[in-house]
């Protein structure tokens, strides 16, 4: 038994705690500074374009139903099908357990180095209404213009992307832009310094001021 009491002893037991706590808080710390930082891919994702055929399930009173062919944008194909029901029980009250899938592919662009313009028509839902909308985006995709477009009407409009409805997107000819920050690009004479990155300089050889000034292109 301590001389100092049960009293004493159970005051230097509460303080200890929080120590104990603190110290194993710091260990877990090293432990996650030591560890390589895996981001999830679903949180980097981006859009893809997919061809979803289906119809309702054939009835005795509807053998043949009416089949339908949708091009969609979606992050994976389980979104792309999802979205797919999602429209198809709009059109025709079709619901996943009473249709059948009858293709899905994915779409790639076939000059995916070449820089187009893109027009992008859409629906989307705010806090009070229902707009419609056209935007243009200079993309090598058009995967890469609904990514922006998808950016872009959450930052300027804070909309949902459950609630914008893409209609119809199409690839425009220079003459049939209409938006400025699309016909500035167009300019044929227009040129660019080609950016060379230069490499960092050793501590021991840095100085405040140089002799010459650095080229970057």
């Amino acid at each position: 038994s301590s001389h100092f009491g049960p009293r004493a002893e159970q005051r230097l037991h509460l303080t200890a705690a929080p120590w104990e706590r603190f110290r194993g808080t710091c260990k877990a710390a090293k432990m996650v500074k030591g560890m390589k930082f895996v981001a999830d891919p679903s949180l980097q994702a981006k859009m893809h374009q997919y061809q979803i055929v289906g119809r309702a399930a054939p009835t005795p009173k509807n053998p043949v139903p009416k089949i339908y062919r949708m091009r969609l944008f979606a992050k994976n194909k389980v979104l792309a099908k999802s979205r797919f029901w999602y429209f198809m029980k709009k059109l025709n009250k079709a619901k996943k357990s009473g249709g059948e899938l009858l293709a899905v592919n994915e779409l790639f662009d076939r000059a995916p180095t070449k820089v187009k313009n893109y027009g992008i028509w859409l629906r989307y839902q705010s806090r009070t209404n229902t707009h419609n909308m056209y935007k243009e985006y200079r993309d090598v995709t058009i995967n890469g213009a609904v990514s922006q477009m998808y950016s872009e009407m959450a930052g300027r409009h804070r909309a949902q992307p459950g609630t914008i409805q893409i209609i119809n997107t199409a690839t425009l000819a220079p003459s049939q832009c209409k938006r400025d920050h699309v016909l500035e690009m167009h300019n044929s004479s227009m040129k660019y310094p080609v950016i060379r990155k230069v490499p960092l300089v050793a501590k021991k050889l840095r100085t405040t001021f140089k002799a010459r000034r650095p080229m970057t292109f």
